[in-house]
């Protein structure tokens, strides 16, 4: 095993699963395992977080458009610093009534509204 390691070294530091078999079949190797998988949730975690408030961002935009907001980027900007914070501002601040279909353009708007903020037809 030790010869593989000489002749591919970075073979194994390529996947983190092999990283992991690796360091389980040498003497001692289940704490080196438990820092290989420490480092994968930590490489994992922030690409979730991040991955969730872009979701944020593009869930309030298409929301704050179709209640006919004009402030809709002001609204992701909050979003974007301050998160789950602002989403609850975002919330609790936002025009609130049901969303119907426009019948022209097929988008939703406010059922309260009189135009569709997407086509401006009644």
């Amino acid at each position: 095993m030790h010869q593989l390691r000489r002749l591919f070294p970075m073979s194994a530091s390529l996947i983190p699963s092999a990283q992991i078999a690796w360091a389980q079949r040498e003497p001692g190797g289940g704490e080196a395992a438990a820092g290989c998988a420490l480092c994968g949730s930590l490489i994992f975690i922030p690409i979730a977080i991040f991955a969730l408030n872009i979701a944020l961002l593009i869930w309030v935009a298409r929301d704050a458009k179709s209640r006919g907001m004009d402030s809709a980027v002001l609204w992701m900007v909050l979003v974007m610093f301050t998160s789950v914070v602002g989403l609850i501002i975002y919330v609790f601040s936002r025009p609130q009534g049901n969303l119907i279909q426009c019948a022209r353009c097929n988008n939703k708007r406010l059922q309260a509204s009189a135009t569709c903020p997407h086509c401006g037809n009644a």
